[in-house]
């Protein structure tokens, strides 16, 4: 069930839907007790111990474990209601997506953010590898 603005979790206050996707929905929503902006993704739907609840506390442990500008900073784990939920740093900004509904991308835009894109992932595959073993 979506979340409509001014609706709250916690000391969180719903102000957007940001997007949904297969494993929940993100929603911008302002910090009461730290008076700031935060993302907010939670689960589509409860889950139950061992299912989908631990993928998304791990998802949460994997970024939380890295630092990199190209990566948002994780500020923590939350439950509502039964549904996990992250709590990030909200990155404000145009999609790529919506970036290149606007036209072709210059090779020089192009490459940088293939650069930036492919360091953040170098990280991420490099902090896996220091997890798993």
């Amino acid at each position: 069930m979506p979340l409509s603005g001014g609706d709250r979790l916690g000391p969180y206050e719903i102000l957007t839907m940001l997007g949904a996707g297969g494993m929940g929905e993100v929603y911008k929503a302002r910090d009461s007790r730290l008076g700031r902006h935060v993302a907010i993704k939670i689960a589509l739907s409860k889950t139950a111990p061992g299912g989908f609840g631990e993928r998304f506390e791990h998802e949460a442990r994997a970024i939380a474990a890295l630092n990199h500008p190209n990566i948002c900073t994780i500020h923590g784990l939350e439950d509502f209601d039964g549904r996990p939920a992250i709590v990030m740093e909200l990155v404000e900004g145009e999609t790529l997506a919506a970036r290149l509904a606007r036209g072709r991308l210059p090779v020089e835009e192009s490459v940088r953010i293939a650069v930036e894109i492919a360091d953040a992932l170098a990280r991420r595959i490099g902090a896996a590898w220091c997890i798993a073993t």
